[in-house]
């Protein structure tokens, strides 16, 4: 009896915990249509480019920048200037419409700590998709965690926990961005 009791106490604490830390830690989500978003600078020419500028969350700068088929996102005002600027996928590759934020509750505020963006790529007629989570921190924005969408049934929960776990401790610059695949298994860099 004295085992179950304690057991009790313990199951208890943990969900305590558990649903305490759930209270601090959520998402919230706005759109990344580029359609509605503020065209900056653009050059059709070959190995043509394009910068947008779409409001986030709070009417945080996130700035969206596409080259050789390939997209970078980046945020706040000192955004051309963060690592993320410089990050994306190999393959060539598109973003969704929606970005999903990680905020914590800092007062009666949601403060974002990461955000968390789903890339279409296509590599050598070879389709997929990646959750990428991204550290906001300061003037300083970098990626943290690519998560295999394919095959990974429960990767926007995968790519959460990443934010919640990995984004806050992240060292932009010195360390290697994390990568899980499918099933959630870490594989190497």
């Amino acid at each position: 009896m004295l085992k179950m009791v304690a057991f009790v106490v313990n199951l208890a604490a943990t969900v305590f915990a558990t649903s305490s830390q759930a209270e601090q830690v959520s998402s919230l989500y706005t759109s990344l249509d580029l359609d509605k978003c503020k065209l900056v600078a653009s050059n059709a020419n070959e190995g043509g480019w394009a910068e947008f500028n779409c409001k986030g969350l709070n009417g945080m700068r996130v700035r969206v920048a596409e080259g050789d088929l390939r997209f970078f996102v980046s945020y706040g005002p000192n955004a051309e200037n963060q690592i993320a600027a410089s990050q994306t996928l190999s393959p060539f590759n598109t973003i969704h419409k929606t970005l999903e934020w990680r905020v914590e509750r800092k007062g009666a505020e949601w403060v974002p700590f990461a955000t968390i963006l789903r890339y279409f790529w296509d590599s050598d007629g070879k389709k997929g998709q990646t959750l990428i989570v991204t550290k906001l921190e300061g003037n300083e924005a970098c990626q943290v965690a690519h998560i295999v969408a394919d095959g990974t049934p429960n990767a926007n929960e995968l790519a959460r926990a990443a934010a919640d776990t990995h984004a806050r401790s992240f060292k932009c610059g010195n360390t290697e961005t994390l990568r899980f695949g499918p099933g959630g298994q870490r594989l190497p860099g």
